[in-house]
């Protein structure tokens, strides 16, 4: 084996280490399904699929990394974001809550790059004429848990490449994302650390002509970053 080769099977040792151990702390204390999470590292996956059955929403995720997709549970997924996201806060000022300029961030883009996670949110399961003005609202409640200083952002990017900020713990939360129905979103996903990231969500809408709001119990989703 070349010295070449022994570096790089030690540089992915190490990372195998580090996200094995990074998704243990990140196992919940009691897990919906199976005992070990599934994890997701690369591929299309919903992070947050809103439904609607009997009367009540629900979340869950929508994994399209395997075929066929499957739904699973919020509890039992752990969401891992490789080192190679890991870029710098542009020096564009409407950047700016990402961080300085030129400080690092590690973002799940938008647009697809098929070795990491292209992370969506859909509401393609929801119905016309349902909920007042065919719209859900989502709303990121609360950063359970970061690295210290760690700050979490979704924002969507224009074809001008302006961004449009969605939620973001680094101004506080709750911050609230109104989504139309029959719908799918794909935004980008920004962490200003590596470590683990819990991210607490739930979804809200009124039914139509009434004044009766139904909201779903509120998920945590579980982000792994990798330095």
């Amino acid at each position: 084996m070349t010295a070449t080769r022994r570096r790089l099977r030690g540089a992915m040792l190490i990372s195998a280490t580090m996200a094995a151990a990074l998704v243990v702390s990140a196992a919940p204390a009691q897990a919906h399904g199976a005992s070990v999470p599934v994890v997701l590292s690369a591929g299309h996956v919903d992070v947050i699929e809103v439904e609607y059955e009997d009367g009540a929403l629900e979340l869950g995720v929508h994994d399209d990394t395997v075929d066929p997709g499957v739904h699973r549970h919020h509890s039992d997924v752990v969401f891992v974001v490789k080192s190679s996201a890991k870029t710098t806060v542009p020096a564009d000022p409407a950047y700016a809550f990402l961080g300085s300029a030129g400080a690092p961030v590690w973002i799940l883009p938008q647009v697809q790059n098929e070795n990491l996670l292209w992370a969506g949110i859909a509401t393609e399961e929801l119905e016309d004429g349902v909920f007042e003005g065919d719209s859900v609202d989502l709303t990121v409640q609360q950063l359970i848990s970061a690295p210290s200083s760690g700050k979490v952002a979704i924002y969507t990017e224009n074809l001008f490449g302006l961004p449009t900020v969605l939620a973001n713990s680094g101004d506080g939360l709750p911050d609230a994302v109104e989504l139309p129905v029959g719908d799918h979103l794909h935004a980008n996903w920004a962490f200003s650390k590596a470590g683990v990231y819990l991210l607490k969500v739930k979804a809200s809408a009124v039914l139509a002509g009434t004044t009766t709001v139904v909201e779903s119990d509120s998920v945590q989703l579980r982000f792994v970053v990798l330095p």
